[in-house]
């Protein structure tokens, strides 16, 4: 009787990768992948409603809905193009904004706890339920404190607006390159919106960091490496690979919270135009894509493994 070959540690971990992995696969087949073809179909066809019987029939358009997408339509072009410049200059942003708070959290010190979870607070306020409740108790109120808190938001505006405008004072006195100039000042403007989009980020950072073994500090530490050397040669190849997971998260949300996606939907729900809808909503996703095997192709060849 032949005995039963052993997995290796590699097949094991294999596995236990796969199994983690597979409640995805299992949700993405069972419900996107059927979306994602009614959405291609619908795209390249015109949808007539039955009101009276119920349902509707397609009728093939080729490729009529893409060029009355990209050659009629008045905003999609400028709101595609908005949607990818804020998803290139958020996503750098956020990571390494949450990567610096994450190093900063994973420090002891007294209301450590109450700190991490002001950060995750947004994320929490911005959930389906609060975000309703919130929202309808705004409009219930009339004058008083929503009033002041208008008017506190304006004060709060021009006050960033002076601080924006100094700023680039600032760094054209230094000589900074247009291109750079223009970056800092789209970081300086949307700092409130990276702040309130870290929350997962952070968490999820703050996990990697906790995981990096003591004893790789303590080498660095007898061999002499200051700060900065520990950094870049101990911490940051030790969380690159949930660089990578936070890249993928921030992209995803970039994309799920874009004006493409309200538009597409105003389209469907408002004028009823299913087939434009999924043309939006097809382009969008198709675009996303490319800019996450991308990236993270990038990132993955730059990669260290720590086993």
């Amino acid at each position: 009787m032949k005995k039963k070959k052993k997995l290796t540690l590699l097949q094991k971990r294999s596995l236990t990768g796969y199994l983690f992995v597979l409640p995805w696969v299992v949700g993405f087949l069972v419900f996107y992948v059927r979306s994602l073809i009614m959405t291609g179909q619908f795209a390249f066809s015109n949808m007539t409603i039955d009101a009276l019987k119920g349902g509707y029939t397609l009728d093939f358009a080729g490729l009529e809905n893409i060029r009355y997408a990209f050659t009629v339509h008045p905003t999609f072009k400028q709101e595609l193009t908005k949607s990818v410049m804020n998803m290139l200059i958020d996503v750098p942003l956020i990571t390494f904004f949450s990567l610096f708070m994450a190093m900063l959290l994973n420090k002891k010190f007294p209301g450590r706890s109450v700190v991490r979870a002001i950060f995750f607070l947004p994320i929490i306020l911005s959930s389906g339920a609060i975000s309703e409740a919130m929202d309808l108790s705004m409009q219930m109120m009339n004058g008083g404190v929503a009033t002041q808190a208008a008017d506190t938001a304006a004060t709060a505006g021009q006050a960033i607006a002076f601080d924006v405008e100094y700023l680039v004072g600032m760094f054209m006195s230094l000589g900074l390159p247009a291109s750079i100039l223009d970056y800092i000042v789209e970081a300086v403007a949307r700092i409130n919106d990276i702040i309130a989009a870290s929350g997962v980020q952070i968490i999820i950072f703050i996990a990697a960091l906790q995981s990096i073994p003591g004893s790789m500090y303590e080498v660095a530490k007898i061999e002499g490496a200051t700060g900065y050397e520990t950094f870049w040669k101990v911490t940051f190849p030790m969380v690159m690979p949930h660089i990578i997971t936070n890249v993928v998260y921030t992209i995803v949300d970039s994309f799920t919270e874009s004006t493409v996606v309200d538009l597409a939907y105003d389209v469907a729900f408002t004028q009823y135009n299913y087939g434009l809808s999924s043309v939006f909503s097809l382009v969008s996703t198709i675009i996303t894509c490319v800019i996450l095997v991308a990236i993270c192709g990038f990132i993955q060849k730059r990669t260290f493994y720590y086993n």
